[in-house]
């Protein structure tokens, strides 16, 4: 007679894990619809605006270069590493060597939840914000560390108290995870919490790792800053970002790591294990996303360019930069003040209306891409 088979067991690593939010809410969904309710979706965070045509199109050509049906790169494509450069410098005034404090990533989810396997061993401890993005304790558990919760509280203005982490806490604590500006308490932080994060870092030898996700999306004039703004954070830390927020991009799978060229070379050596890079066609329809900002920077980059702007009014528009490519630089024909670069338009949105062109404060502005409804001009990504 046959032996019986056996009854496996899901991995501990597993069993230990609690049911992933999202998945759940997602279940709860699909439940309620069943029942004919209709929802207002509150979860997980995916942008209703569609992507911005001139990535999709530039996707389509890049999807015919038979070139890039092959494998990809390990670490990324060279000109999507330096492009991701380029978009830390303008937007942060953050220089990056793109060859080795630059690494792509299959959406920042993947390189958050690989992070504790390149520098966490078994009993290591990761501080994590609580509440919190639910990858940052699983990918500290699949490497076998120990999570210590930071509590978010109002009255700390929803940032972690560091002082009131024990220090014999800190002193086993390999990783620290920030998430700023914070979902889900949509909390903000000035440089002076980030020059305290580099010297409680410094103090207790901690790779901070900046979850930056949401430092496009802003309101009131508020601008987020980089944390590798702060002095000496390249020495302790590495930010994330992805493309999927800012550019309505979620589906596309494509992010970054930036900062410290030792702990993205950890990083890269789980990656180079664990899978395959990116496809080479949406590394080059980023580079498209990253070279026009959604923002005014824009007006001064590239002729003809044509950017959707949504008002506090929720009124929507668009304007288009009226000089030749070889003008960029000088001043903005549009802008009140008069810039002197391509980033000091950055304090003007300039609208076209039917009343012809009208100065918009950006800080009444934010972020917008076209509806369905709406005429769609694409675009076109500039080559500086």
């Amino acid at each position: 007679m046959a032996e019986s088979p056996k009854t496996f067991e899901m991995a501990e690593r597993l069993r230990k894990l609690p049911p992933y939010l999202f998945a759940e809410i997602d279940k709860k969904k699909r439940e309620a619809r069943a029942r004919g309710a209709d929802l207002i979706d509150m979860g997980i965070g995916d942008p209703d605006l569609p992507t911005p045509p001139h990535i999709i199109e530039a996707l389509k050509r890049s999807a015919e270069n038979a070139a890039n049906h092959r494998y990809p790169d390990y670490e990324g494509l060279l000109s999507f590493r330096t492009a991701v450069a380029q978009w830390y410098k303008s937007r942060f005034g953050v220089t990056l060597n793109p060859e080795s404090e630059a690494l792509t990533l299959i959406g920042s989810k993947e390189g958050t939840a690989h992070m504790p396997l390149a520098w966490v061993n078994p009993g290591d401890v990761v501080l994590v914000p609580d509440p919190g993005y639910p990858v940052y304790a699983a990918g500290t558990w699949f490497a076998g560390g120990e999570v210590h919760f930071m509590p978010l509280l109002r009255k700390n203005g929803f940032l972690p108290d560091l002082d009131a982490i024990p220090a014999d806490v800190a002193r086993r604590a390999k990783l620290m995870y920030l998430n700023y500006p914070n979902n889900p308490t949509a909390a903000v932080v000035t440089g002076d919490f980030f020059a305290k994060v580099v010297e409680f870092a410094r103090k207790y030898g901690i790779i901070v790792c900046h979850d930056a996700m949401y430092s496009e999306l802003r309101f009131d004039g508020y601008i987020p800053s980089s944390f590798l703004e702060t002095p000496g954070a390249m020495e302790v830390g590495v930010e994330f970002h992805s493309l999927s927020k800012t550019y309505s991009m979620t589906g596309w799978r494509l992010g970054f790591c930036v900062g410290n060229a030792r702990y993205l070379s950890g990083l890269g050596k789980i990656k180079t294990n664990v899978d395959s890079g990116v496809f080479q066609a949406v590394q080059e329809a980023g580079i498209a996303a990253l070279r026009i900002f959604p923002r005014s920077t824009a007006a001064c980059t590239r002729s003809g360019a044509t950017w959707w702007w949504r008002g506090s009014s929720r009124s929507a528009g668009r304007w288009t930069c009226p000089r030749p490519p070889s003008s960029c630089g000088r001043p903005c024909p549009r802008a009140s003040t008069r810039a002197v670069s391509p980033r000091a338009c950055s304090t003007r949105w300039v609208a076209s209306s039917r009343r012809g062109w009208a100065s918009v404060p950006r800080a009444r502005a934010s972020t917008a891409w076209p509806s369905p409804s709406t005429p769609s001009v694409s675009p076109r990504p500039w080559s500086g």
